[in-house]
């Protein structure tokens, strides 16, 4: 596998406050699926944003798809940004648009043929159980719903790497099981995926790479080997799939 992400010799702070982070050091492989644990204020979210560029580092070095963060070009942050999918903890839904046109933004960014981005979008969030809320907006949801479409939204495109923020906080277990479904076809199909939640079922139960996160200082252990994919799985990885097929 080759390597997607590095962080060497890390660390983060905030103004003339003490460090968040100490010395954090890891890399991640493409297709490779980690878990982000820790408790409240460990400083998961600080962790996130420095690995989709919200923050640079203090200090160490970051790299992301071979670049070296310290030395990139505000100008060229975009385009490595587009290449990667975000769940925010507080969703940053679009809320004078639909839920069909902020999952669809992706899409339109990338310039496929609204045929097909509607196809993809009305697939997604039918599967994600939002099929009768295609218009709705964000102010009249659910907190459960919003962070469904935010889900939708950052996988719709098949980004390279995914980051999501506690993704199933705020959604029941039948939901939690079809987003963990989700995360899971997309990362066979080639996504790298982080994940920073409490949940410690999900993470028990699924038996990927854990990064776990205390007092600013991060230690990962290896994948334990259970496949969490089922029938249900494989139907999202059919809709996938096509993502994928209609870029061809």
């Amino acid at each position: 596998m080759s390597e997607i992400l590095r962080f060497e010799n890390v660390g983060l702070r905030y103004g003339l406050g003490p460090e968040i982070l100490q010395d954090i050091s890891f890399r991640l492989e493409t297709s490779s699926f980690h878990f982000l644990i820790g408790p409240s204020g460990a400083g998961k979210s600080s962790l996130l944003r420095l690995m989709y560029l919200a923050h640079r580092p203090t200090r160490g070095r970051v790299s992301l798809f071979g670049r070296d963060i310290s030395t990139l070009p505000r100008n060229d942050v975009p385009s490595l940004r587009r290449r990667m999918g975000v769940v925010f903890q507080e969703f940053r839904l679009l809320n004078h648009l639909s839920a069909f046109d902020n999952v669809a933004l992706p899409l339109r960014v990338t310039g496929l043929r609204e045929s097909d981005i509607r196809k993809h979008v009305e697939e997604l969030l039918s599967w994600v159980g939002l099929r009768n809320h295609l218009d709705s907006r964000p102010p009249t949801l659910s907190g459960g719903q919003q962070q469904r479409i935010a889900i939708a939204r950052a996988v719709i495109a098949r980004p390279q790497i995914l980051y999501a923020d506690e993704p199933t906080g705020n959604v029941d277990d039948r939901i939690a099981a079809r987003i963990m479904h989700l995360f899971e076809e997309l990362n066979k199909l080639g996504t790298t995926v982080v994940i920073a939640t409490h949940n410690k079922t999900m993470v028990r139960e699924t038996g990927h790479a854990v990064m776990s996160l205390e007092k600013g200082t991060l230690s990962v252990q290896g994948k334990a080997g259970k496949d969490f994919s089922d029938k249900v799985g494989s139907e999202i990885g059919k809709v996938l799939g096509r993502r994928r097929k209609s870029e061809v």
